[in-house]
């Protein structure tokens, strides 16, 4: 997780869809009103606004003519800058906040939950799971936590109305609403530890983390896991699971990596520990849909990363968007949008449940933005392709023991980022520094699209952040216009055999550049070296924009247009060397739309909040922020008739600065 064009490939004449099951006939129940699947207009009850993740909201109070004057509405500091609150490693503020029924709740990287009043910010109350900061959490993050009502109990009834937490250390816990008390009838006294059961148990604490709000779908709360990378084959296993709303009893688990030797995906891990192989989990976000009884699952990359040899094969159900029956866990179809991972190119975007039109009717429709820089839409009864994939012949390994798969899927969608990276396209901020860019790349192994990791090092476009990253998608319904952002920038991966790694090491430790890391991928031959294609002198090889909003409209199946996003605004201060009139930067967060034809994004590592035209891709306004706003943005209406929109502007100690407020923007009150 951690994160225009390939060379021309004949496409082979078959489709790649990856089916197994089908749904049968259903007919779907409505959802209810204020249900998670349909909320009030001016609640955003779930990371992705509701269950389905589309996140757009009807609001349109704040439109393209008045958005320029939107200001600070309030500020609120979670405390967690202060001593008392130190950690090991660094902490990212990433959370989204949900308004439900007058009551706003944020979460922060140490698992507190923190009620406001949506309105004025004011402090309603806290809760604290006091976790253990000093652990050196690889992602210590938390993104948000889920709402969940019980319609047995009366309104008002303790734990009637539930915050559902997933801390980093993997506690699932469940919270009064009104209060922040522990539901003491949920799992044991509160909590339920989901490390407990693994197929394969974590080695170490920060190996297994829970870094995404769960899903909760008729009752169910369903969680995946975040695993860290590339330690060792046998890493901790990324089960799917289940647990009763009300009591925290499990009522179902699926492993992502099939241990029934009669599941059709079993036969495609091919070695003797091939079916003991960890990971493949779901870091992301899960989509729900109440009504047909589904949740949809992005998985991710299996351990480890870059070398397969001991999991050769297809690899299902890794790197796939797997729809599973919620109240069984059962797999309904499947769609791999990676075949045998070989690139960390994990399904990191949630998915998004959409609605678009073909030959004039609606069809319920999957969106999935990968780091691969493909859109790929399917139906989400079937898993079909709405718009065609093709599988693509793919450049074979050069590794001793790898065996690389030989095509893999593309969306005949335009692709989101570039694919490939010729000499002629190799960038430098000075002439000195192209030419060293084009020296190191024409030592590295260059085939396009799915390069395969190689002992002299291969250049992989797009990188392991993406191409699109876990910010995901926006979707407009009424423009029918998907909005994605996006990272442009190369990356190189060099396998480096145990016996001269030391010698490697050794030699590389002076002069270590931005970005460069070494990795013992235990139960391999090989230690990875990992790095960003940047020159010693900080110029970055890959062609500006080095990060893009686009859109796509399902309509015509074309890009709408292309933004640069973000400025070289504070480059300097990580040792980056990039021209100030250069447009568009790396970038981690999500976008929002509005009914009013608005998309609002923070994400870019300038610190500014900004929003943009959908249908045009014209920056409307921005705000420079107090850390850059690496997570995704959400908008509600206020017990005051206003509309807000909020952004946590906390960056992530690194690169997007280091802050702990929670930011509120909105109209002045007499010129809305």
């Amino acid at each position: 997780m951690s994160s225009s064009h390939s060379k021309k490939a004949a496409r082979c004449a078959f489709a790649a869809v990856a089916i197994v099951f089908l749904l049968p006939a259903i007919a779907y129940p409505q959802a209810a009103a204020g249900s998670p699947a349909s909320p009030a207009d001016g609640d955003w009850v779930a990371y992705g606004r509701t269950v389905l993740g589309d996140r757009h909201s009807p609001l349109k109070d704040i439109d393209r003519t008045n958005v320029a004057r939107l200001a600070v509405a309030w500020r609120y500091h979670t405390g967690e800058m202060a001593p008392k609150y130190a950690t090991h490693a660094p902490t990212a503020l990433e959370v989204t906040p949900l308004v439900v029924g007058g009551t706003m709740y944020i979460s922060t990287p140490l698992g507190r939950v923190i009620a406001l009043d949506p309105v004025t910010g004011a402090e309603r109350w806290t809760f604290d799971p006091n976790l253990h900061r000093m652990t050196h959490f690889g992602d210590f993050a938390n993104r948000g936590v889920s709402y969940w009502k019980d319609d047995t109990r009366p309104a008002g009834a303790v734990c009637a109305e539930r915050i559902l937490l997933a801390a980093i250390d993997t506690r699932l816990i469940a919270l009064d609403a009104r209060t922040g008390k522990y539901c003491d009838d949920f799992g044991r006294g509160g909590s339920v530890q989901l490390k407990w059961g693994l197929r394969n148990i974590p080695n170490r604490e920060p190996e297994y983390e829970e870094t995404s709000p769960p899903a909760i779908v008729n009752g169910l709360v369903i969680v995946g896991s975040a695993v860290a990378d590339n330690g060792r084959i046998d890493a901790a296993s990324g089960e799917v699971r289940a647990y009763d709303a009300r009591t925290g009893a499990l009522r179902w688990t699926w492993d992502p990596v099939p241990q029934d030797s009669t599941d059709p995906g079993f036969r495609t891990w091919i070695g003797p520990n091939a079916h003991k192989t960890g990971a493949a989990n779901a870091w992301s976000v899960i989509a729900a849909d109440p009504m047909r009884d589904l949740v949809f699952v992005p998985t991710g990359s299996a351990s480890v990363d870059y070398y397969g040899g001991e999991r050769k094969g297809q690899n299902l159900y890794a790197n796939s968007i797997v729809a599973l029956r919620a109240s069984t866990g059962k797999i309904v179809w499947h769609f791999q949008t990676v075949h045998h991972d070989l690139w960390d190119y994990d399904n990191a975007s949630p998915p998004a449940l959409v609605t678009i039109k073909q030959n004039g009717a609606d069809v319920a429709a999957v969106l999935q933005a990968t780091k691969t820089g493909q859109l790929f839409v399917l139906d989400r009864d079937t898993g079909a392709p709405l718009f065609p994939v093709t599988e693509q012949p793919a450049p074979k390994s050069d590794v001793p023991g790898e065996e690389a798969w030989p095509t893999q899927p593309v969306s005949a969608l335009p692709a989101l980022s570039p694919q490939s990276l010729s000499s002629d396209e190799i960038w430098g901020a000075t002439p000195a520094e192209r030419d060293w860019c084009r020296t190191r790349a024409a030592e590295l192994r260059n085939d396009g699209t799915f390069t395969p990791p190689s002992e002299r090092g291969s250049l992989i476009v797009p990188s392991n952040v993406g191409g699109a990253h876990w910010g995901g998608v926006a979707y407009d319904p009424q423009r029918e216009i998907v909005v994605v952002p996006t990272n442009r920038i190369a990356a190189v991966i060099t396998l480096i055999p145990r016996g001269s790694y030391e010698a490697v090491r050794a030699k590389e430790t002076q002069g270590e550049r931005i970005g460069l890391e070494y990795t013992d991928m235990r139960g391999t031959p090989y230690w990875l070296k990992r790095e960003v294609f940047i020159s010693p002198g900080g110029s970055i090889c890959s062609p500006p924009p080095f990060g893009a909003l686009v859109a796509v409209s399902m309509r015509t199946g074309k890009m709408l247009w292309t933004t640069p996003l973000g400025t070289t605004e504070g480059l300097d201060k990580i040792g980056l060397k990039v021209p100030a009139d250069i447009k568009g930067m790396i970038n981690l967060g999500g976008p929002i739309v509005t009914a009013s034809g608005l998309a609002f994004i923070g994400a870019s590592t300038d610190a500014y909040f900004r929003a943009f035209d959908v249908e045009t891709g014209a920056e409307l306004w921005k705000a420079k922020l107090p850390a850059g706003g690496k997570a995704t943005p959400m908008t509600y209406r206020g017990a005051d008739g206003r509309q807000y929109v909020v952004i946590a502007a906390g960056g992530d100690g690194k690169v997007f600065g280091k802050s702990d407020e929670i930011i509120a923007y909105a109209l002045p009150k007499d010129r809305r």
